[in-house]
């Protein structure tokens, strides 16, 4: 019956390609989390009144920030070609995707990060503090704690968003679904195989998301 709907499907193409674009967002999730933690701890602690204050760390930081995740990803993955051929050695396949990915991507997270560290309650940290914790004890045992839920649903709405990126980089063969989709679906003029492409990637975005819900629910104290 699949068959009949799907007439131009290469099944074997569909599945290899469903494995690129879920290599593609599980590495670059996992480096978006790792990096973009760092950047919003530093964001949060290089600002006015916390344990590394320093004006000059946090404007340069924050423009670093604002700008990675202002600039449309497609052009993202254009300027950072060189870059891309330098690290990886080549411009095209699943790993020729991911410094864009992550370099775009974790500066978004590293946004989010700030955000839900600013929701701690100030009177935890200062608790922290006068009890003469050291940085990397209000680090690691009050802020990425407490903020762990608000830091899990915002990985999960990268990874979504990850999942899309992917899917641009497809454009210039980067593999994938969104590859498939471009160069066997659109420019063959083969809707099945958008379609079907479509759909597989509307399945790993709800899978993502099911996951990302269950584990907040999980870590949520209220």
């Amino acid at each position: 019956m699949i068959e009949q709907w799907f007439p131009n499907v290469n099944w074997e193409k569909m599945w290899t390609a469903t494995g690129e674009t879920l290599y593609m967002s599980a590495y670059s999730t996992l480096f978006t989390f790792v990096l973009g933690i760092g950047l919003g701890l530093l964001l949060f602690l290089t600002s006015p009144g916390q344990l590394w204050a320093n004006k000059i760390t946090n404007v340069i930081t924050g423009a670093f920030v604002n700008i990675f995740r202002s600039v449309p990803f497609i052009i993202l993955i254009i300027l950072l070609l060189p870059l891309t051929n330098l690290l990886i050695g080549t411009m095209r396949g699943p790993d020729a995707a991911l410094p864009a990915l992550i370099i775009g991507a974790a500066p978004f997270y590293g946004r989010m990060v700030l955000i839900a560290l600013q929701e701690i309650d100030k009177g935890v940290i200062e608790a922290a503090r006068s009890m003469g914790a050291r940085t990397s004890t209000i680090i690691f045992k009050v802020l990425l704690p407490e903020s762990m839920p608000a830091l899990v649903s915002g990985i999960t709405v990268t990874s979504i968003a990850l999942v899309g990126y992917t899917a641009m980089a497809g454009v210039i063969g980067a593999g994938g679904l969104g590859t498939l989709a471009y160069l066997e679906g659109f420019q063959r003029n083969r809707g099945d195989v958008t379609l079907m492409a479509t759909i597989l990637v509307l399945v790993i975005v709800f899978v993502i998301q099911f996951i990302g819900d269950f584990i907040v629910n999980r870590l949520d104290k209220r």
